[in-house]
């Protein structure tokens, strides 16, 4: 573990995609881990998933039985707040919802006073100087550590300093970052950050497009990917995505930077209206069979 960044033992709130994601990469770098979600199937789910990826990759070699077992043994679970205790940084990645995010930073600023601990928000496009000011007192602390999903094989972190942040604890989530063997690279405070403010209105303009008849989506899917070499097309990337998290995240990037021209393309939206929000659904702009 790096001396710069002088953690141990962290917390991740959410055991979901990302935050099991999280827990993972921190376990495999020998940081010992405390998962918290109210919801104890959210947990077990997390476990069991856990459990089956740390197989997975015995079986292909890329870790030992060994060091399996001991970066599985790394991760706890707690379904209270109070489960937190003891750690010396947070990260949240609970749902993309403002008002779920402040009230829980009210939570965390009043428990954590250690000004070592570094509460940092997994948030894809919410302000981190409106997350961090939930905080109180410990809003200087208060920072954006974006992973990207999978999060145990994408290598980016987009470090998100609020206004408050200081050049301390912004240096030492890089320094955690690269601990964890991810590259971080510092974004400024604007909705969207980098990531979400590029991305979102390329998928937002292949949705106008397979509106307006341009082409339908596998053709909209295959010139991006074969023209522009990129993995996965764009639509195909909304439903992995979930159709209603990027319709959020456009309606996040039109308020916060007072423009309309990021709001979602009507069939997305329309889309989310008729539940058919990508894989997690089983249909979206593809049909992926019932979930």
């Amino acid at each position: 573990m790096s001396d710069a960044a002088g953690v141990k033992k962290i917390g991740v709130i959410g055991a979901g995609q990302m935050g099991g994601g999280i827990a993972q990469v921190a376990a495999q770098a020998g940081i010992e881990v405390v998962v918290q979600d109210p919801f104890e199937g959210s947990i077990e789910k997390c476990r069991a998933l856990r459990s089956a990826l740390f197989s997975r990759a015995v079986e292909k070699e890329r870790m030992t039985a060994e060091e399996a077992k001991a970066a599985e043994g790394r991760i706890g679970y707690t379904t209270e707040l109070a489960g937190l205790e003891g750690v010396d940084w947070v990260v949240e990645a609970a749902v993309e919802n403002e008002t779920l995010k402040t009230e829980l930073f009210a939570k965390l600023g009043a428990m954590f006073t250690d000004e070592r601990v570094v509460l940092a928000t997994n948030t894809s496009s919410i302000s981190i100087t409106t997350i961090a000011a939930a905080a109180g007192a410990a809003a200087e602390r208060v920072i954006g550590m974006h992973f990207f999903n999978p999060v145990p094989v994408m290598k980016l972190v987009e470090v998100i300093r609020g206004l408050q942040t200081t050049d301390e604890a912004a240096e030492r989530t890089i320094a955690l970052a690269e601990a964890m063997g991810k590259t971080p690279l510092v974004a400024n405070d604007r909705a969207g950050f980098v990531s979400n403010r590029v991305l979102m209105p390329m998928i937002n303009e292949a949705f106008y497009a397979w509106m307006e008849g341009v082409a339908e989506p596998e053709a909209i899917d295959g010139i991006m990917k074969l023209g522009m070499a990129h993995p996965m097309g764009p639509l195909r990337l909304a439903d992995f995505i979930g159709l209603d998290t990027c319709a959020h995240i456009m309606h996040v990037l039109a308020d916060g930077l007072h423009a309309e021209r990021y709001r979602p393309c009507p069939l997305l939206e329309q889309l989310v209206t008729a539940g058919r929000l990508g894989d997690k659904s089983g249909r979206g702009v593809f049909d992926y069979g019932q979930r």
